[in-house]
């Protein structure tokens, strides 16, 4: 699949890409089997970005990198790029169809994360769900340095299985530096970043009402379900975020002539009002991140 829909807004490149495109891009790595990482962002991800070379590094490494938060396709169509709401991907919509896709086209499945005895816990419900899906796990508390032997063994029993997809969750920014330090050892073709996907398939963490993740409310559900662990997510990293969406309103608005970006925002024109009312937009948009 070519990249027809990439942007680069809040100083990173994302693909806008649904359900059925990340389903037929999983299915373009195997039958080319090729190795690709399809990595995705939402405010949490780009605050870690800004601030984290490793993660910079991990993103560079990405085939495709899709959007998991409303917020970001609220900011980037008022930045006048044609992201769609069905273009925002999380993994608590994705899991569903992606474990029926692997059942029809066969696909072996291994999940990496999650406290012991959650992610077969996880898993068994998918079983259920879709009988014939081939998903083996293994949970993510183990010695991450890339020579212990806990990480060693993990590294077998993932290659030993042989899957086509490798879902790693251990929550950012553990799981993409996991797999960026591992990435040569591990044989599989996809690679997807999933958080706390198998943590809301399994019931430890309540999944947000969809209507919630639909208006890009699902940061306070969850800000209210875990405040201390998630207060400074959504309450401080914001506010960084917002000094990039302001250069990105300055730049925009200065912006004459010249060559064109790939992706071409609508010619319009801002004023300092309309500036300030996406600032404080943006401050209050938060980020339903997965871990």
């Amino acid at each position: 699949m070519k990249k027809q829909s990439s942007y680069k807004f809040l100083g990173a490149q994302v693909d806008a890409l649904s359900i059925l495109d990340l389903n037929l891009l999983i299915e373009e790595s195997i039958g080319k089997n090729e190795k690709w990482i399809i990595a995705n962002h939402n405010l949490h991800s780009l605050y870690l970005f800004h601030n984290d070379p490793k993660m910079q590094a991990f993103y560079a490494k990405a085939e495709y990198t899709h959007i998991d938060s409303m917020p970001m396709v609220f900011i980037g169509k008022l930045l006048g790029f044609p992201i769609k709401r069905e273009q925002r991907v999380t993994y608590a919509d994705w899991v569903w169809p992606l474990m029926e896709e692997a059942v029809n086209k066969g696909w072996r499945v291994f999940y990496l994360g999650s406290k012991p005895g959650v992610a077969e816990q996880g898993a068994s419900i998918l079983r259920q769900r879709f009988p014939g899906l081939q998903i083996a796990c293994a949970h993510g508390y183990i010695d991450r340095d890339k020579d212990s032997q806990e990480n060693l063994s993990t590294l077998a029993a993932i290659n030993a299985y042989k899957p086509h997809v490798l879902m790693v969750g251990m929550g950012m920014p553990r799981q993409e530096h996991w797999i960026s330090e591992n990435l040569e050892y591990i044989q599989t073709n996809t690679i997807l970043t999933c958080g706390a996907c198998i943590d809301y398939v399994a019931g430890v963490i309540p999944t947000p009402p969809r209507w919630m993740g639909k208006m890009g409310l699902e940061w306070l559900y969850r800000l209210l379900s875990e405040p201390r662990r998630l207060w400074s997510r959504y309450l401080v990293e914001p506010w960084f975020l917002c000094t990039l969406l302001l250069r990105e309103i300055w730049d925009f608005c200065n912006r004459s002539g010249g060559e064109k970006e790939k992706a071409k925002p609508l010619s319009i024109k801002l004023k300092p009002k309309k500036a300030i009312l996406i600032m404080q937009q943006s401050a209050t948009l938060y980020e339903e991140n997965k871990y």
